[in-house]
């Protein structure tokens, strides 16, 4: 009976160990967001060929030990393969960017999906984008 009682004992607190070791939700962890008000651009738009807006990001991690490590900025233009426009190295738990874009392109209806993506030391991504079309 003692065995017995002892068995569950311990099974129970190995039971409560691996319950306080498990990893925490991790979608959590990493955010970005697009700066709003002033003369921020934060959503879909259309402007004319030649005009210039501001699109601000601000991102973070809740984890020192994951710093964001890379901010990417791709451009794709009526749904192609995206190219790269702009990108940096980092190791902050706190990051933000200011991007003038200046709109160049002279075909009306044409469509420019930026994606700005911060990715932290465990390779986890957090995205977002906006569209900005020819008027």
């Amino acid at each position: 009976m003692k065995k017995a009682i002892l068995f569950f004992c311990t099974l129970s607190l190995s039971a409560m160990f691996l319950a306080s070791c498990s990893k925490e939700d991790e979608g959590e962890e990493l955010r970005l967001s697009f700066k709003t008000g002033g003369s921020y651009v934060s959503a879909d738009t259309t402007i004319a060929d030649g005009t210039t807006i501001l699109i601000g990001v601000e991102g973070e991690t809740e984890k020192a030990k994951d710093p964001i490590i890379k901010f990417n900025i791709t451009e794709s233009v009526n749904g192609a393969l995206g190219s790269t426009i702009y990108t940096e190295d980092l190791e902050d738990t706190e990051y933000e960017y200011d991007l003038s874009y200046t709109l160049d392109d002279a075909t009306s209806g044409n469509t420019h999906d930026l994606t700005f993506t911060i990715t932290n030391r465990d390779g986890l991504n957090e995205q977002v984008s906006l569209t900005v079309t020819v008027q």
